[in-house]
């Protein structure tokens, strides 16, 4: 076992066992859980317990970082909602549409 570092949400580590980084998202004490997202995106949760096993480094965050799971908190979900109003609007207007060419047929 290498360095011992306490988990700090938002730091970024290396594990030199596995040559790969990863950032703390979150530390629940409670629970002993840390959750972490390594530089692929993959999250992964471990015990108190399998982190005092890693031997880790601190690092930078990496190159090209496109950003953290958090990051997606930020997203607006009445944005999304708003295009698929607009979807549903275009459809009622097509009905529309060949409701008034059905009575302009009629009409002849």
């Amino acid at each position: 076992m290498g360095r011992e570092y306490e988990p700090v949400k938002g730091k970024w580590y290396r594990d030199l066992e596995e040559d790969e980084s990863f950032q703390v998202l979150s530390v629940d004490e409670d629970a002993e859980l840390v959750e972490v997202q390594h530089a692929d995106g993959e999250v992964e949760e471990m015990d108190l317990d399998t982190w005092a096993e890693l031997d880790l480094e601190l690092t930078q965050e990496p190159e090209g970082w496109s950003g953290s799971e958090d990051e997606d908190d930020d997203w607006d979900e009445d944005e999304d909602d708003d295009e698929d109003d607009d979807w549903d609007e275009d459809d009622d207007e097509d009905e529309d549409d060949d409701e008034d060419e059905d009575k302009d047929r009629e009409d002849y």
